[in-house]
């Protein structure tokens, strides 16, 4: 079932066990391969963390025209935190929160910017704290890379030197994203120049699909210099059927104070969200995911959808950005893809007939809550398809975002950043 330096599927019970000789393995040539004039790495590689949707702080500047609610602000002279600041998700004021927050999309240009009078910028670029904590606070519900960080610092690694961040405007897609690409890149070329030796990518959720883009996009040479190993947390390759709940009816994360119709325009605006709809290459084409008295909608379905929820931003939005990765092209470098299993996935939505301005009922599935399975599995279609590792690991009962807090997670990757 093993066979050296080879592409593998293995038995749950044995993963864990023989990773270690497989990422030993898959390695020993990078390693060998040290840049001219710097002596080869040594301890550990530099890492570079790509966050997911809603994965790490933005923040906002206003001069804005006019306001919807006479208690939002119309000017701010300094810029301030607009994700994720719970003092704004509460009744009234998220009226405020949303008009900010939301973009709208030009369907000439094909792109989307804020409203008048907004200024949102991704805040520090190369630094961890924007991603360790959502909530500047750093209180515990906005907790997300830090425990990953905080056991990389006690093996010695240093914030923001050989472990940085790499934030990103999640609201868009990559193609509206191309000066981050650029800023990327530019960071892990001078992170392993510095290091002497390539840089180990760690994404989680979109964040993968990011990843998998800008990989891509890289020449095999650039890969083979620069990328030690790509080590993948719950990514939604195929999609995920919970966007379609998002941009039907409106999705509050379970949070009651929100309603979720009053957030919907500003979920529906957010070009990733159809981005992340389920993929025709891996979702049966007959499965529902959408059912309403009069109506089945699959994944072949998706104009008629926009349309019947007057949505037609929605169908030219998914029309720019559903050719960004849907031939899930290898990625050309070692990558490991942790993925949770056993928890209740939404798959399909019924609704009655108020759809779509009701609250559906929801059809559970298999995977972490978020990703169902049936997406987060698909780095098996890699297997065979490129010569260096392709290593698939399910966390068993891993909630999507808990599994950064889970210590099997933050020990695998310790394992494969010491592993040499």
């Amino acid at each position: 079932m093993v066979s050296s330096c080879g592409l593998t599927v293995l038995p749950k019970l044995f993963q864990l066990c023989l990773f270690l000789f497989l990422v030993t393995c898959s390695n020993a040539r990078t390693l060998e391969k040290c840049f001219p004039g710097r002596s080869c790495q040594s301890e550990r590689p530099p890492v570079v963390l790509i966050p997911g949707d809603l994965g790490n702080q933005l923040e906002a500047k206003l001069d804005k025209p006019s306001v919807v609610h006479y208690i939002c602000y119309k000017k701010t002279d300094t810029f301030f935190t607009l994700w994720l600041n719970l003092e704004l998700l509460v009744p009234v004021a998220i009226d405020c929160w949303i008009d900010n927050m939301r973009l709208i999309y030009n369907r000439t240009t094909r792109s989307s910017e804020s409203p008048p009078g907004v200024d949102v910028r991704v805040p520090g670029f190369g630094q961890t704290y924007p991603l360790e904590y959502l909530d500047p606070s750093k209180r515990s519900l906005g907790m997300y890379f830090f425990t990953i960080v905080q056991a990389l610092v006690e093996k010695g690694y240093t914030r923001d030197d050989d472990i940085r961040g790499a934030p990103y405007d999640w609201r868009k897609a990559p193609n509206e994203n191309k000066a981050y690409f650029l800023g990327l890149q530019q960071m892990i070329e001078e992170m392993a120049e510095k290091a002497g030796g390539p840089v180990v990518l760690i994404a989680h959720s979109m964040g993968n699909m990011y990843t998998l883009y800008f990989l891509n996009q890289q020449p095999q040479a650039w890969k083979d210099r620069y990328i030690k190993a790509f080590i993948s947390l719950g990514a939604p390759w195929a999609g995920v059927a919970k966007t379609l709940r998002v941009v039907t009816s409106g999705d509050n994360n379970r949070i009651p104070v929100i309603s979720p119709l009053k957030i919907r325009s500003q979920q529906r605006s957010a070009v990733s969200t159809v981005w992340l709809f389920p993929y025709a290459h891996s979702w049966p084409n007959n499965q529902a995911l959408v059912q309403t008295p009069t109506t089945n909608y699959t994944v072949r379905d998706y104009q008629r959808l926009f349309t019947d929820l007057d949505f037609p931003d929605g169908w030219a939005m998914r029309q720019d950005t559903e050719p960004l990765v849907s031939a899930l092209q290898a990625p050309g470098v070692a990558i490991h893809c942790l993925y949770g299993s056993g928890v209740p996935t939404a798959e399909a939505f019924k609704y009655d007939g108020k759809f779509p301005d009701v609250e559906p009922t929801v059809v559970q599935g298999e995977g972490d809550g978020t990703v169902n399975l049936l997406s987060a599995m698909q780095c098996k279609r890699w297997l065979g398809k490129q010569t260096q590792l392709v290593h698939l690991v399910e966390l068993p009962g891993n909630e999507h975002v808990n599994m950064l807090l889970n210590i099997t997670t933050v020990d695998y990757i310790k394992a494969v950043l010491f592993s040499t």
